[in-house]
């Protein structure tokens, strides 16, 4: 390892332990209403989450040196909801997508994260949860996923399954965001996300680099045009692999 290579890694450190910081403090400002809007029922209990939320990544990203960029917010259409399919690069994405995502929304996300103190909290309130390890699991998720589609709500899937840790674009899609649309009717809406993997790359563990981040929206799809889900997944796939070569 070079000098420039060991001094950015130092610099990565520090700038974790600050991004830490910065973090917890803005998170526990927002912990007390988060925690009592648990009586409020569904879909309003989400329609109030998210604007807070975004409020809060609204403090913590400047704080910790991130920029955003967001577009394609017109391709939402009113009083419409959709399947949103973000790849998935780092553990930042979730910070990005959901806030991002014009409306209410739920993410499907993994269950060993809502585990951490306080910060699962906030985790349980946006997320369909789900045990990679249990084919129950699997299938409750994929029924809860059905009733916020038809409570109106957005759902973000990551087809990829996992973060994307190959040199490729996107890794291989799963199934169930197509099996989803096809079944509900519901629009698909591509989500490219660039730059989170910068901010906490995969190959490092206790690094944090401030930057840029960006969320790119694209055209809604009707899976209507398709024979079956999975000529709709490789069009995604193909639509989506595209616009990260040129993103």
């Amino acid at each position: 390892m070079n000098m420039n290579n060991k001094i950015k890694n130092i610099l990565g450190a520090l700038f974790t332990i600050y991004g830490g910081i910065i973090f917890i403090s803005t998170m526990l400002l927002f912990i007390p209403i988060i925690w009592v809007i648990r009586i409020v029922h569904e879909p309003k209990r989400t329609i109030i989450f998210i604007p807070i939320c975004r409020l809060w990544m609204s403090i913590f990203f400047p704080l910790a040196g991130i920029r955003v960029k967001i577009s394609g917010k017109e391709h939402f259409g009113k009083g419409q909801n959709y399947i949103v399919t973000c790849n998935h690069n780092s553990l930042a994405d979730i910070l990005l997508s959901s806030p991002g995502i014009p409306g209410a929304n739920k993410t499907i996300a993994k269950i060993e994260l809502s585990k951490i103190p306080i910060f699962g909290l906030i985790y349980k309130r946006g997320s369909i949860l789900i045990d990679r390890k249990s084919d129950s699991s699997k299938k409750e998720s994929y029924s809860k996923m059905k009733e916020v589609l038809a409570m109106g709500m957005h759902m973000c899937i990551y087809p990829e399954g996992t973060r994307n840790k190959t040199n490729k674009p996107l890794k291989t899609f799963h199934d169930g965001a197509f099996k989803l649309s096809f079944e509900t009717g519901k629009p698909i809406i591509p989500g490219i996300i660039k730059g989170t993997n910068k901010l906490l790359p995969h190959d490092k563990s206790f690094y944090f680099w401030p930057g840029k981040i960006e969320l790119k929206f694209l055209p809604a799809i009707e899976p209507q045009q398709f024979a079956n889900y999975s000529e709709l997944k490789d069009y995604v796939y193909n639509v989506m692999e595209k616009e990260l070569s040129l993103f």
